[in-house]
């Protein structure tokens, strides 16, 4: 499997954010992980204007993986970003 840059931008209380994040894990991916709602102050400013950039509407979870954007959680669209044959 490829080496992907797999950013994965959550809130601490959204179970959507907690299924990808458990998916990325069990997948075996290394990813950066940004709780947007513990940040505070130009950290958290400067991380909504990325988010935004990605996905206008901001909502979450918004994954990154190399330069390919999806929001929310849908397993299949992750595992094909990523070059994961879905055995399912």
């Amino acid at each position: 499997m490829a080496t992907n840059k797999t950013t994965l931008y959550a809130l601490s209380t959204c179970s959507h954010c907690k299924s990808t994040k458990r998916l990325l894990s069990e997948c075996n991916v290394e990813f950066a992980y940004v709780e947007v709602d513990d940040l505070e102050g130009q950290e958290r400013k400067a991380i909504l204007a990325e988010i935004r950039e990605l996905n206008p509407r901001c909502s979450f979870p918004t994954i990154k993986i190399n330069d390919i954007v999806i929001v929310g959680y849908k397993e299949k669209q992750i595992k094909e970003a990523l070059g994961i044959k879905d055995e399912s």
